[in-house]
Parts: structure tokens; sequence; C-alpha cells
């Protein structure tokens, strides 16, 4: 190697360029229209299947069987039917409150108690006045008895002629005088006793009772207050609390006068309380009252609570459904419904998409009885799923979508 002479060494430039500038020589255009358009088709098809797509929305919600039983709507509040402002007929300042709101009580349980140091010393002094008023009826009976022992001795001795007759009759008169004395006597005990009950009555009146069994609703006065039965001076109260009867909870609810043919006593109700908007309770059209609000043109229903639950109160807000009979007990529950336009057959399978994180996702359901215009939906999806309406056939499990604006 180190004897041969390098300068023979040579790169033969012009066969490398000659060798290169032959295979395009032998290149068609046509494939590079061809490559264009597999990559223009591939970019389209990326877009269609990933661009998101515009749909529309509908809600799975809650209904119940009812629905379909409804004749009537009506809304109005619950009113207890027994309610009293409980005062005291005595004015004094109040110096004891036993309950609070919310507070069960009995009938005649005391309820608050006014200063009565006053009274109490009346019906204490009526009290001593009877046991005066009985001394004395006992006092005029001994002399009574006296008197009959001297006015029989004055008889024998009237008799053998050794006494007069003018002092026989003066011992007859005292007889007379100590039984009317006795009958006086008789006649103060009984007003003694009438001051006494006078006397209690007015202690009584101190005592604030509650006229029926319930629960109180508010409390108007505290310790301290100045109760008076009209409530006329400046600083005081007369109602020192208000209470109802719990088992007297109606709905009174306005039925317009041109829908009152609709409406019949004893007619079952639902009852949906704006408190308790996941419950339905059932009721009785119990009485309508008889007259109409000129004003309004309505009259006022009384329904009556079938089911009774604790957390019922006064004042709440309630929707009336008048049904056309009965609902079976099977049927009281809550059922899922949806819009029918969003149920499709895919596959010989019925599926809603529901939405989640604006992509949807193929669900198969399995539908039951329709309720009013909605469908039944039995298992698959559940209350408050947002579900595409009318899925176009590009939709398809997973496909990325857009709220409408229609």
């Amino acid at each position: 190697m180190a004897g041969e002479d390098l300068s023979k060494l040579r790169i033969d430039r012009g066969g490398v360029s000659a060798a290169a500038g032959m295979p395009g020589k032998r290149r068609h255009p046509g494939l590079w229209a061809a490559g264009a358009l597999v990559i223009a088709v591939g970019i389209y098809a990326a877009l269609r299947y990933t661009a998101a797509i515009p749909v529309e929305v509908a809600a799975v919600t809650a209904a119940y069987p009812s629905q379909g039983y409804t004749l009537l709507n009506a809304t109005g509040y619950v009113v207890a039917q027994r309610k009293a402002a409980v005062a005291s007929k005595a004015t004094g300042r109040l110096e004891w409150l036993g309950v609070r709101e919310g507070s069960q009580v009995k009938e005649g349980q005391v309820l608050a108690r006014l200063e009565n140091k006053d009274v109490t010393a009346a019906m204490e002094q009526a009290a001593a006045s009877i046991k005066v008023a009985q001394a004395n009826l006992e006092q005029g009976r001994a002399e009574l008895v006296e008197v009959e022992r001297a006015l029989d001795r004055s008889r024998d001795l009237l008799a053998k002629k050794f006494v007069s007759q003018a002092a026989h009759d003066a011992v007859v008169a005292r007889y007379e005088k100590a039984r009317a004395a006795i009958s006086g006597y008789q006649a103060a005990i009984a007003v003694a006793e009438a001051n006494h009950r006078a006397a209690q009555v007015a202690v009584g009146q101190t005592l604030i009772r509650a006229p029926f069994e319930g629960v109180v609703l508010t409390k108007n006065a505290n310790v301290g207050d100045v109760i008076t039965p009209f409530s006329s001076a400046t600083g005081s109260q007369a109602a020192v609390v208000t209470m109802a009867d719990m088992s007297t909870l109606e709905v009174e609810a306005d039925v317009a006068e041109s829908n009152l043919a609709k409406v019949r006593l004893d007619q079952p109700c639902e009852i949906q309380l704006d408190a308790l908007p996941d419950l339905r309770f059932r009721g009785v059209l119990h009485r309508l009252v008889p007259t109409v609000d000129r004003s309004k043109a309505t009259v006022t229903a009384k329904i009556r609570f079938v089911d009774r639950d604790p957390r019922i109160l006064p004042e709440m807000s309630a929707k009336v459904a008048f049904l056309s009979r009965e609902v079976p007990p099977e049927q009281r529950g809550a059922r899922t419904v949806v819009q029918p336009a969003a149920i499709i057959s895919r596959g010989g399978r019925n599926v809603v998409y529901v939405i989640k994180d604006n992509k949807v996702a193929e669900a198969q359901v399995e539908t039951g009885r329709t309720i009013g215009d909605m469908i039944e939906v039995v298992k698959g999806v559940a209350p408050g799923d947002k579900v595409v309406l009318k899925p176009s056939d590009r939709l398809r499990d997973g496909a990325a979508v857009s709220l409408s604006t229609k």
C-alpha cells in the first residue's frame, strides 16, 4: 500500500451524477396526485370524526304515573284548621314562659304565668272569709241549742203558771232570732265561697294554658312584657304564643269557578309540597267553601292529608292534582322518564346517548309504559342525566359533541 501511487486514485463525479439523474427521468406525475388525494381523504376523515357534532339535549327526569289520572291542577298553601293565638284575659307583666317555638303541648298545660301576687292575696283573703263565716255558723248553732233548751223550760214553767205569757213570748222570740241567724250565717258562707271562687278565677287568669293539644308555632312575648287582652297600650302584647293542632293540617287551593265541574267531594288528590319535591302525598277533597271569591273568580277547596308526615308544616306552598280515580299502590312511586325522541334503535337495541364531559356514551335502555308525553326507562339511565335528543346517524360512542344553539 505504501508503494502504490496515490495519485492514481480518482472519484468519478460524472458517473454519480448520471446515475442519480437516471431515476428522475423514469418518475410518473400521477403518483404525486394519488399521494395528495390519500392525504386529503385522511385529513377529511380525521376532521369528520373528531370535530364536535352539534346536538340538542334533553334531561332524564322523574315522573309519577298519577299524571295520567290528573283532571285539574291547582296551587295553594298548607293551613291548620285549628289554630289559636293564646293570650290572657287578665292584664299583667309576664313572669314566666315555659315554652318556645316547636314545643309540643297538651290540652290544659300551663304555657306562661303573669305576676299574680295581688290576686293570690285576694284569694287567700277570700279563703279566710269562708273560715270566719263557718265559725259564725258554729257559734249561731250553739246559741240556737241554748235557746231551744230555754224554750223547753219556758213551756214547762208556763204550763205550771210559774212564768207569765210575756216572759214566754220573749223566749220564743229569742228562738226565732237564733234560727234566723243560722240562715244568715249559712248565706254568709255561700257569699264567702263565691268570693273565693272569683278570686280563684282571677288567679287562674294569670295562668295561660293551652286550649288544645298542638305545637307552638311562634312566641310573641318575652318575660317582662306587659300582657293585655287587646294590646292597646304601647309596648304591650296580646298573644303570648301562637299554636296549631297539626292533626288538622289541610291544603287550601283556589279552583276556578269554570273548573268546578271537574271536582267533587271525597275526590282523590295528590299533593306535592315545594319543600319536599321528591314526595307525593295522598289527599282527599274534604270540602268546598260555599262562596266564590269575586275578585279572583275562584272557590277555595280544602284537601285533607291521607298520608301524615311530621315534616309537613303550616304555610308551606303546595300543588294539588285532582285525580279521576285513586292511583293503584304499585303506581304511586316515581318513575324515570325521558322524551321519546332521545331513544333510537341501533343494532336491534334501544339506546340513548348520554352526554359526559362534552362526549357521548352509548347506553342501552329498557323502556316501560308511556307516562303523559314521556317514556318510562326501567334501566339504563337515571334522573339528572343529559341525553342527546334526536341523535343523528353520525353519532357514535365516544364522539365529541357541542350543545346546539337552536
